[in-house]
């Protein structure tokens, strides 16, 4: 494994770290504190424990195809994705009322939760694109193929 290897490997590593092992460990052993956090969005308990568990596998199983490299594009694509849902449905800034009003309000503290999201989520498209030039094209071409990370470049 080359220096650059490593690098890209530190920062795969650094950009799921939120999801594994964090959050993933939060919803798995405050299940039922994040199952009442997505009945704020989705009132049926059911349908909240359903995306509680929607969320876990992608955090899991995303995370894992990202630092490994395995369908990486279309796992990083899949967390975007999640990364920006997330931001919507439960950074809600703009439903707080207080965001000009209170510099230390709930709004304020959302909005930058929200922008984090969007962030972080802008980083994972990077993978998705590639930062060779090559742009989208790899990605709609073969989307579930893996980049290859770690493959000895010549």
């Amino acid at each position: 494994m080359t220096t650059a290897d490593i690098g890209a490997l530190v920062v795969r590593c650094g950009l799921v770290l939120l999801f594994l092992p964090f959050s993933a460990i939060d919803k798995s052993f405050g299940f039922g504190h994040a199952v009442g956090q997505a009945q704020e969005v989705f009132k049926a308990r059911a349908l909240a424990v359903a995306v509680v568990l929607l969320g876990l596998a992608i955090e899991v199983v995303m995370s894992l195809g990202v630092v490994t490299g395995i369908a990486d594009r279309a796992c990083a694509f899949v967390i975007a994705g999640y990364c920006a849902a997330t931001a919507i449905l439960f950074k809600r800034f703009w439903a707080q009322g207080d965001f000009w009003a209170d510099p230390d309000g709930k709004g304020r503290t959302l909005f930058w939760d929200f922008l984090k999201n969007l962030s972080l989520g802008a980083g994972f498209l990077l993978i998705v694109a590639g930062t060779d030039g090559s742009g989208l094209r790899p990605f709609l071409d073969h989307p579930l193929a893996s980049s290859h990370p770690y493959a000895a470049k010549e």
